[in-house]
């Protein structure tokens, strides 16, 4: 079993739709191994996936690279993905899966000037979404993670809206619904429910937002470019 490290902490309906989307995911992911899968979500909204078959090692290995993977155990130095749980003006608290609670002083966060919550907001960065870290004493993002989050705020673009609660389908669809297809270059998935709307060239990301915002029950926030 592998525990990919994003939540499905949605319920009804729009779980249905999440969990079925993770498996045409998880199938194009590894449906060429010799290998068969069973989708679970676990107490903590983490997902786990049940691989058997003769394949079943790389099919794990593979899930563990695209998605990321929560463990019992962090080691001192280490890389892994946690969830954005939490914030205050002290710094960001990710979810790293079987209790393990990390908490990312401001400091640490790599990203500029001023509190973790003002660092939230400029950077557009959602609940929920996951963040690659660094474990230590005192744990920090990677260096992956700053990257990541600086080049959305570089970008030759219009900026990016992202979004949490919703697939990459549900976005896409909401966009189009709202009449915004050709002013959006691509979503991204960060992950399950976690997406990152790129926005062409002269788009304006809080009009964007401000449009298809009553479409969609989730959070979402602007990075401007």
């Amino acid at each position: 079993m592998v525990v990919l490290a994003t939540k499905c902490y949605v319920s009804g309906d729009a779980r249905e739709r999440a969990l079925d989307s993770l498996d045409s995911l998880v199938r194009n992911d590894i449906g060429e191994l010799d290998a068969e899968w069973d989708i679970g979500v676990r107490d903590d909204d983490f997902i786990s996936v049940t691989v058997t078959g003769e394949d079943e090692t790389i099919a794990r290995n593979v899930l563990a690279e695209e998605w990321g993977e929560v463990t019992p155990h962090l080691s001192e130095g280490e890389t892994y993905v946690g969830t954005l749980e939490s914030w205050d003006d002290e710094g960001f608290v990710l979810d790293a899966g079987y209790g393990n609670d990390v908490r990312v002083p401001t400091e640490e966060l790599g990203l500029g000037t001023g509190t973790a919550t003002q660092i939230r907001d400029r950077f557009g960065i959602v609940q929920h979404v996951p963040l690659e870290f660094v474990h230590g004493e005192t744990p920090r993002l990677s260096d992956g993670a700053r990257n990541r989050l600086f080049n959305w705020t570089r970008e030759e673009t219009g900026g990016r809206v992202n979004v949490n609660s919703s697939t990459r389908g549900e976005v896409r669809a909401t966009v189009n619904r709202a009449g915004h297809a050709e002013d959006i270059v691509t979503v991204e998935r960060l992950g399950l429910l976690e997406q990152s709307i790129v926005c062409a060239e002269g788009t304006d990301p809080p009009g964007l937002l401000a449009s298809i915002g009553s479409y969609l029950p989730a959070e979402l926030k602007c990075v401007i470019s």
